[in-house]
């Protein structure tokens, strides 16, 4: 049920962390990818790797998907060089620390908004819209905890994350019922973004979370091959809290 034989993958921020753990889980079980990120090197790099470890095409794309523009360049690209796309994973992300509510810049708020909601908004509408018109797919976009448990340090983040969780369902309505949309809601994760957490965050959020500890990287991939596949194959419009257990 989690076979990706003959299917092409678009991870979006696909070059590091999650992203990129998703890019080999997909790859490993047969599919295509195109892995997508601001810097073409660790596109590159990531690609090079999954071919020559699984033998499947991997192309690297440069793309930023805050710019309108970089995203319909992205949607051509993987349409002219695989005609096709199966699985869309709307991955990249920020969120920029910032001094005080009263301090969030403007440049700052439209970055974070275009980053984690209208990029992956332009993304899904112009792919969904060939999918539904095609043989179907599946989209996942990778949410967070924060959607729902709001950190005032990281307020304009959550509220794009949010956004993506009402996106999510109208999406798996306007493209239903051939394409399949879905929304993971990570918790906190060890990714290289971690290494920038303030002094004992870690240990707070292990004290916190049921499970004690914060996720592995690799430890999307369960739930990623669950979306992309036909294991969902009766799942749409849903949120899965992948979070370790939060309060």
């Amino acid at each position: 049920m989690v076979d990706l034989q003959g299917k092409v993958a678009l991870v979006t921020g696909g070059s590091r962390g999650m992203g990129r753990q998703m890019v080999e889980a997909f790859a490993a079980h047969g599919a295509d990818v195109i892995v997508a990120s601001r810097k073409y090197d660790g596109c590159a790099e990531v690609a090079e790797a999954v071919h020559r470890e699984h033998g499947v095409r991997a192309l690297p794309v440069a793309c930023n998907v805050s710019h309108w523009d970089q995203c319909d360049d992205l949607v051509e690209t993987a349409y002219r060089e695989f005609g096709r796309v199966d699985v869309l994973v709307n991955n990249a992300g920020l969120s920029p620390l910032y001094p005080s509510l009263a301090e969030v810049s403007e440049g700052l708020f439209d970055k974070v908004i275009a980053v984690n909601l209208k990029g992956p908004f332009r993304l899904a509408a112009a792919i969904g819209t060939r999918m539904a018109a095609g043989d179907g797919g599946a989209i996942i976009n990778i949410g967070s905890i924060e959607a729902i448990r709001p950190d005032p340090e990281a307020l304009p983040y959550a509220m794009a994350k949010a956004g993506l969780v009402t996106m999510t369902e109208g999406l798996a309505k306007a493209f239903g019922p051939s394409v399949r949309v879905n929304t993971i809601q990570a918790g906190p994760f060890l990714t290289d973004i971690s290494a920038a957490w303030a002094p004992g965050t870690e240990e707070k959020f292990n004290r916190m979370l049921a499970l004690g500890r914060c996720g592995r990287p690799e430890e999307i991939v369960g739930a990623a091959l669950f979306f992309a596949t036909e294991a969902s194959s009766f799942c749409t419009g849903a949120t899965l809290r992948l979070d370790g257990g939060v309060p």
